[in-house]
């Protein structure tokens, strides 16, 4: 069975180079000079006349004001972090630092180079909808220049029926602003201990933390540290350690007035230097409430690291890191609700076998149990998730991707036990969708890839990732897909 029950829509998202942020743009560093290009320019600027200047940064906001939200703010942000390479700082106009951060800018299109990798869920907002409708949050890995990826939205609504309407992509981004955050001990205690960093610095540190602190807290402690524990060997890179180990939480936020869809999370951690790639998100549910979680993959270049968000609007977002052996490598996908009061997760702790997680009273993903391992034809290379479980009647239902030859992705599924989702009871034979010929060619071929769907009146929604070019939704009769499944486990066969 390929793709037969899978109904493909006619909808598609495609990557619009037209959707830009700013960034800083520091001239290459030239290692045979005394003086780096970023002070020389500086001095060029402000060796202009004033009403060259005056010209030059009218021309700049005619030309990009209309692009960007706050223009002038970016410029002077950007001023002020090069500002110390100025040989006579205090000397520069206004307008000429305006020009100057005009000159160490840059724009970025976020989704120049593809966009891929959907997972949808319910939107915060579902006013103003007919009956069978339901508006929906689209998360999209988003690439750009140098294969840099971010976070960013959609929004669309599904129903009556079939009928699925995505909003237009239109309007200014804005990427989310670093905010204050509430640390939390366990994380940096377990972030600590797998890295091996055990020794009094360390000890002192936590024990002298609340469960909870902010960073004014967390530096007050560290400088309150003896001045003989200081003083030993490993006494100052113990305390970077810290640092940089408490500084992979972080939270961002975004203005109110701006729309999902123009609210772009951008890497703002080293670890994350190089992309946020593949966010899953789930709208999880206990008794607190429901609120938006969510795993991503964080890049710096050579090293991959899980990470988690949560967002009880997708306004506001905290970011922290995951730990211990179920949190090792991409992929993990995190149950809607606890089960049997555990909080569960599906991983591939050793890259190509979908296992289950459950995240123990340290805040560590324990040692993952196997669920599914390479078997058929079309996923002998590897298999993964496809997003969050999605709870059924008859079970949990696990949307999985398998690699095949030619690197070519495919999807499937598979059946876990309500109350006991270490146990596979079904599987779909073969796969439920799988790149046609309109799916094979982009900027990775022969792929189909999800990052997670959901049901809605009865029908299962999956957007997917078409060869990283373009997302195209899916859909399937969730009560056909389950009469499709056979009993039991999946066994080796030829698809």
């Amino acid at each position: 069975m390929t793709g037969i029950l899978a109904v493909r829509q006619d909808v598609t998202l495609t990557s619009d180079p037209r959707r830009v942020i700013v960034k800083l743009f520091v001239p290459g560093e030239d290692a045979a000079v005394v003086r780096t290009r970023a002070g020389a320019l500086i001095d060029r600027v402000a060796h202009l006349d004033d009403e060259e200047v005056d010209r030059l940064l009218r021309d700049t906001f005619d030309r990009f004001g209309a692009r960007h939200r706050d223009l002038a703010g970016t410029f002077q942000h950007h001023y002020d972090l090069v500002r110390h390479r100025a040989a006579r700082a205090e000397d520069l106009s206004s307008a000429s630092r305006l020009l100057v951060g005009a000159y160490f800018s840059h724009e970025y299109a976020v989704e120049a180079a593809a966009l891929c990798n959907p997972s949808m869920v319910a939107h915060p907002d579902q006013t103003q909808l007919s009956v069978g409708q339901l508006r929906v949050a689209v998360s999209l890995r988003q690439i750009g220049e140098g294969h840099l990826s971010s976070i960013g939205f959609a929004t669309a609504v599904l129903g009556p029926g079939r009928q699925l309407t995505v909003t237009e992509r239109s309007g200014l981004l804005a990427v989310g602003q670093r905010t204050g955050v509430r640390h939390r001990r366990d994380l940096l205690v377990s972030g600590m201990a797998e890295e091996d960093c055990d020794n009094e610095v360390t000890a002192t540190v936590l024990n002298a933390l609340p469960d909870r602190y902010d960073e004014a807290t967390f530096e007050r402690v560290l400088g309150g540290l003896p001045p003989d524990l200081l003083s030993r060997s490993t006494g100052l890179s113990t305390l970077e350690h810290l640092r940089r180990t408490n500084a992979g939480s972080y939270a961002t936020a975004f203005p109110a007035e701006t729309a999902l869809h123009e609210r772009v999370l951008w890497p703002a951690t080293p670890a994350e230097s190089n992309g946020m790639e593949d966010a899953r998100f789930v709208r999880f549910t206990d008794e607190s409430g429901p609120v938006y979680r969510a795993t991503y993959t964080a890049y710096d270049g050579r090293n991959v690291g899980t990470r988690a968000l949560v967002s009880t609007d997708l306004r506001r977002f905290e970011m922290t890191p995951m730990r211990g052996p179920g949190a090792r490598n991409k992929g993990i996908a995190l149950f809607p609700r606890t089960v049997g009061g555990r909080h569960l997760a599906l991983c591939r702790a050793d890259g190509e076998t979908i296992g289950l997680t459950v995240l123990d009273t340290e805040s560590r993903w324990q040692r993952p149990i196997p669920l599914h391992a390479p078997q058929d034809s079309w996923e002998l290379i590897q298999v993964g998730n496809c997003g969050s479980p999605i709870e059924t009647e008859a079970g949990w239902l696990v949307l999985t991707h398998g690699v095949g030859p030619m690197r070519r992705y495919a999807i499937g599924a598979l059946l876990l036990d309500l109350h006991r989702p270490e146990r596979v009871v079904a599987h779909l034979p073969g796969v439920l969708l799988s790149p046609e010929r309109s799916d094979r060619d982009g900027y990775v071929p022969n792929v189909v890839y999800s990052c997670g769907g959901l049901v809605h009146d009865r029908e299962l929604w999956l957007p997917y990732g078409a060869s990283d070019a373009r997302v195209g939704f899916a859909t399937v009769p969730v009560a056909a897909l389950l009469a499709a499944m056979v009993a039991g486990p999946a066994h080796a066969r030829s698809e």
